[in-house]
């Protein structure tokens, strides 16, 4: 099942409202077939590791980098090795909603 819930609004992202709901939809999609793992190192950083076919890594690259660009206080670092890629996601301590909202994106897709 997609996830239905609202994410928290970061008071510094700059996507627009109307693309919100396609973004999220993007990571629902990444995380729903390729979530293995998730942990919470703490209140402002989440890792995700992720498997998938070829081209996981660009994708993940990909999403990110975008995110990045409308939401710039996410860190997002990832390792890809042969067959998964490690996201680690942290925020300021400004930012930990988001991340929580992230963390449960990420539980209610990989459960679909």
């Amino acid at each position: 099942m997609p996830f239905t819930g609202d994410l928290p609004q970061a008071d510094a992202c700059t996507l627009p409202s109307a693309a919100r709901p396609l973004r999220i939809a993007e990571f629902d999609a990444l995380f729903a077939t390729t979530l293995q793992r998730m942990e919470r190192i703490n209140a402002r950083h989440l890792r995700l590791t992720l498997t998938g076919g070829g081209g996981l890594e660009e994708t993940v690259r990909d999403l990110t980098d975008r995110e990045s660009r409308c939401c710039s206080f996410f860190t997002f670092t990832l390792t890809p090795t042969v067959d998964q890629v490690v996201l680690d996601v942290q925020v300021p301590d400004t930012q930990t909603a988001v991340l929580d909202g992230l963390a449960a994106l990420a539980t209610a897709a990989a459960a679909q």
